[in-house]
């Protein structure tokens, strides 16, 4: 597996405040087949390694939650391609979405997550370091 991780940059300081998004960007590629990802992706070890324990994802428009808080809602499925949720850090927190988008590379997969939104921002390097422990813990799992 390897990895790269890096920060989206802040919007143009003319934007309304209102409408300011931020993010994080990470990535990593594993040498499985997007077949093999996807299905660790939507499985219970995979979803769990990513969002946390007890995380299931079900169909769009489903709801899912972690027993350590954050929680969403399915937003987007399309096998092979892409899974995008919405992520909420605690009840009271932010709206954002998790964006994991794979590809193939070589002959292997490239997993790629974006997490945008308002209010993410406020600890970017955390916001980074959840994400890039997060991939990390799914590659563990996806080879183990």
């Amino acid at each position: 597996m390897s990895s790269a991780a890096q920060s989206v940059p802040a919007p143009a300081e003319d934007a309304e405040p209102d409408q300011s998004l931020a993010g994080v960007h990470t990535s990593a590629t594993f040498d499985r087949p997007v077949d093999q990802v996807w299905l660790h992706l939507v499985s219970g070890r995979g979803t769990e390694a990513l969002l946390g324990p007890g995380v299931t994802l079900g169909s769009k428009g489903e709801s899912w939650h972690s027993e350590d808080g954050p929680h969403g809602v399915v937003r987007s499925w399309h096998p092979m391609e892409q899974i995008r949720v919405s992520w909420h850090p605690h009840a009271d927190g932010p709206l954002s979405i998790v964006d994991l988008q794979l590809r193939p590379e070589g002959s292997g997969t490239r997993l790629d997550l974006f997490h945008e939104g308002e209010g993410i921002a406020e600890d970017g390097a955390g916001d980074k370091q959840r994400w890039d422990d997060a991939l990390g813990r799914f590659g563990s799992t996806l080879q183990g």
